[in-house]
């Protein structure tokens, strides 16, 4: 039998000693790593209630009401897919690359793990390799913290060690508590691929724009050659070591037997091509204007206590992974978009012929006053004031000697308007008295301003204020290159010289146009224009408040036919009517006698011809046979145009004035929208509708649209008011229409604001047209009225969709009424006198037939 060799007698004591140490270490160091793996398992790790639900900033998708995506909201633009969903390509690269033994192992590959040891400790190969699966990695994503700083190298090591067996405890549980395509679908949908590429949906759209499922392979192979490295394999920007990474990759590819030799040398002959990649931002898409309000109404929604989470909270659209179903249709909202990119053009080229060697900022004409001048001057400064350029001199220059010695009027800091009172009032004595008589300013300010006035610091203070006012000038006066809005120009815009205060000017004196499409069926918004170009302008004049002049006026007629029963073929003559005071429920104090657009002509005209023509003295003269504004504010608060909102100074946003009949009131397209609406589907007024429902990351429920629908009209009256809308929305730019249609323009005082209302059986459509400042106009009539300013773009999108198989609108619909009307609707055959009053009885007025 032979001995060991260490009990062997010639073997010296010391050494039989040292060798059953170092077996005592071994075995020691064995049980020490499985106890210190058995505690680690117990430390912070995840639970597997963390596993199947990992924390994840998730884009939240915005899909179009047939479920394409139309954009996201998010903080990462992050899109889970699932396994099923990615391309084959992607899958057979990324396990040749990253894990071969992928499926034959339970978290952690062992054979690996030797070899890496092997190569990195025995042949001291630095570039060896890593042990780490696909399933390790995708715990490293989710739960490792790899904040080394402020360690020392000892302690780094430990905690590197120590962090890569929580790792490895974590992809175990992993392994557990997922299947393994669905670690792979994990593993790609958290991967950041940098350049705001976040999860593999993402990527494949920045980078060569389209879906992932559409990847070739050597399209794969870039990607998944970054999972090792993003930064050092970014295409964009390290595009010779991207190839290379390519390659590799396409060659791993091949040696696992998913492609041949022959693929694999055409692959990588193809050259590395990123002419696709594109930049996403929130802003993109179709419908940028829709969106932005949409997020307004989602902040609503997910605010309501029913849509808040089972513990509380909020959900959060920018991290929650939302599913938000809009009513926005992809093909009715390009039609809108392209009816607006059609007309638009050339609408300000006009324009700016208008305006050529006239300054809008100090034009005046016999209706303008100094007051209106100075008022212009005030917008123009605050347009400068708003601009970076201006807050940063401001931050250098002014500010630190106001923090300095804390100069304050009543608890704000000082402010511009603060330091252009005081500097008047230097200039002109009394000037502050003059604000506070006019209650501008409180007694408490006018103390304020004077006291500082007599501060040590005062006259180091101006001369601050006007270093800051100096410098400003000279740079809002300083040419430099910029991007500017342009028409004609490829993505809207084109390199120019030009000052900051004349780029300011420029963009103020574009064209801005709100328009809306709506189904009145059941008010789902179909297409939305907020102005011209969202990238310049942001502003959304859907939702703005304008003047509406004329396109108020069916509200008028359709009270009185409602409740008068008043036929359109009444004849009135075209002369002045007036209103005095006492009469009615009007409460004027002094006689109101308004006048027509073109003067009185004296005609015998039929109602028909007094909507079509606009004429004030017809809609005057209804108000006057109602005897009050209650009744229209009733009627339009039905019509979804709340008549009890107030503005800022307490006055009803729709007066109790009779001045109302001629469309003196500031309403918006969405609510001229809505209010139309009724008109177009048989009286019954629906209320515009963003969002049918949202569901979380999951598919659940959060919310769902309930629609608000009421009659506001009386079938035989609102076909009443079809058939005049229908007559009067005839005119110019509508050859070739045969949808079944009408409609109404609008003009405001000296052409500021130009409206069309346009309705047909299945679509409803508001435009508004105008100078983002009032006195940006037309200034000649033929011009700046509604039917030219406005009417066009409703008229494009009729041809537009009637010549589109896709959209969902029919020109064969034709309005439906009552089978039989008791008001007289055809002319010829109508005796009443011209001039004929019918009176009116209080009686007749019933809120339940609005």
């Amino acid at each position: 039998m032979i001995q060991k060799w260490w009990q062997n007698d010639e073997a010296s004591l010391p050494e039989r000693r040292l060798v059953k140490i170092l077996w005592t270490c071994f075995f020691a160091g064995i049980a020490a790593f499985i106890l210190w793996f058995v505690f680690l398992s117990f430390q912070d790790l995840p639970t597997f209630d963390d596993l199947e639900n990992p924390s994840d900033k998730q884009a939240s998708q915005v899909f179009d009401q047939n479920g394409a995506t139309i954009g996201r909201y998010y903080v990462e633009n992050r899109v889970p897919v699932n396994f099923e969903e990615l391309s084959p390509q992607l899958v057979s690269a990324l396990i040749s690359t990253e894990d071969v033994r992928y499926y034959s192992h339970s978290g952690i590959d062992f054979r690996a793990l030797v070899r890496v040891a092997f190569k990195t400790v025995v042949l001291q190969q630095s570039g060896s390799g890593g042990g780490s699966t696909i399933t390790q990695q995708l715990a490293k994503l989710l739960y490792s913290d790899r904040d080394f700083s402020g360690m020392g190298k000892i302690r780094k090591t430990f905690a590197l060690v120590t962090i890569k067996m929580k790792e490895w405890i974590t992809a175990i549980k992993l392994e557990r508590s997922y299947t393994k395509e669905e670690i792979i679908a994990m593993y790609l949908n958290h991967f950041d691929f940098i350049n705001g590429a976040y999860g593999i949906k993402a990527a494949s759209e920045i980078y060569f724009s389209k879906l992932q499922s559409e990847l070739t392979y050597e399209e794969a192979a870039i990607l998944v050659g970054m999972l090792q490295n993003p930064n050092m394999y970014n295409p964009l920007r390290r595009p010779e070591k991207a190839k290379a990474r390519r390659d590799l990759v396409l060659g791993q590819v091949y040696r696992n037997n998913h492609i041949d030799k022959a693929t694999l040398d055409s692959l990588q002959a193809i050259p590395l091509d990123m002419s696709r990649h594109r930049k996403v931002s929130h802003d993109e898409g179709i419908g940028p204007y829709f969106r932005m309000e949409l997020r307004k109404e989602v902040d609503r929604i997910l605010a309501l206590p029913e849509c808040l989470k089972p513990n509380g909270e909020r959900y959060d659209k920018f991290r929650d992974g939302l599913r938000i179903y809009t009513t926005l249709d992809t093909v009715v909202q390009t039609a809108l978009e392209a009816s607006v990119a059609k007309h638009m053009p050339g609408l300000q080229s006009k324009l700016w012929r208008n305006w050529k060697n006239l300054d809008p900022w100090t034009y005046k004409d016999a209706n303008t006053t100094d007051e209106e001048i100075d008022a212009r001057k005030r917008s123009l400064e605050n347009q400068i004031r708003g601009t970076d350029r201006y807050i940063n001199l401001r931050l250098e220059i002014f500010t630190p000697l106001i923090e300095k010695h804390d100069l304050r009027i009543g608890k704000l800091p000082i402010r511009d308007v603060d330091m252009e009172r005081m500097v008047r009032e230097e200039a002109e004595k009394g000037a502050l008295q003059t604000l506070y008589q006019q209650k501008i300013i409180s007694k408490e300010m006018l103390d304020d301003y004077k006291t500082t006035m007599k501060l040590e610091v005062w006259p180091l203070l101006k001369q601050h204020w006007d270093k800051l006012n100096a410098k400003l000038t000279e740079e809002m006066n300083t040419k430099v290159k910029m991007l500017v809005f342009d028409y004609t120009s490829p993505g809207f815009q084109k390199d120019s010289m030009m000052s900051p205060l004349d780029s300011i000017r420029y963009h103020r004196m574009i064209l801005q146009v709100g328009a809306m499409a709506m189904n009145p069926a059941n008010g789902h918004v179909l297409g939305w224009v907020g102005g011209v170009n969202y990238k310049f302008f942001q502003f959304d004049h859907v939702t703005s408040y304008r003047q509406v002049g004329s396109t108020f006026k069916p509200f008028v007629y359709a009270t009185a036919v409602a409740l008068q029963s008043i036929s359109p073929c009444t004849k009135l003559l075209d002369v002045p009517q007036t209103i005095i005071p006492g009469e009615g429920n009007f409460k004027l104090d002094k006689e109101w006698t308004p006048k027509n657009f073109d003067d009185y002509t004296g005609e015998s005209l039929t109602l028909f011809d007094g909507l079509r023509k606009s004429k004030n003295t017809f809609s005057v003269y209804l108000m006057k046979q109602l005897g009050d504004t209650d009744p229209v504010r009733g009627l339009i608060n039905n019509m979804g145009i709340d008549s009890s909102a107030r503005m800022p100074n307490g006055q009803y946003r729709v007066p109790r004035q009779p001045s109302i009949a001629l469309g003196a009131t500031d309403l918006t397209v969405l609510e001229m929208t809505g209010a139309y609406g009724t008109f177009a589907n048989d009286g019954v007024y629906n209320k515009p509708v963003l969002i049918t429902r949202i569901e979380d990351a999951y598919g659940r429920l959060i919310y769902e649209e309930i629609p608000l629908e009421r009659r506001a009209l009386s079938s035989e009256a609102n076909f009443v008011m079809v058939e005049m809308l229908r007559y009067s929305g005839r005119g110019g730019g509508f050859q070739g229409v045969v949808s079944d249609f009408g409609g109404k323009t609008g003009t405001t005082n000296l052409h500021a604001d130009g409206w069309y209302m346009g309705i047909t059986p299945s679509i409803v459509v508001g435009v508004w047209v105008g100078g983002e400042d009032r006195w940006i106009r037309f200034t000649n009539s033929s011009e700046g009225q509604g039917s030219v300013l406005a009417r066009p773009v409703f008229s494009e999108l009729l041809k537009g969709l009637e010549a589109n198989e896709n959209a969902p609108y029919s020109k064969d619909a034709r309005f439906r009424g009552p089978s039989q009307t008791n008001i007289q609707l055809d002319c010829s055959q109508y005796s009443q006198q011209s001039g004929d009053e019918i009176p009116f009885d209080d009686s007749e007025f019933h809120e339940d037939i609005f």
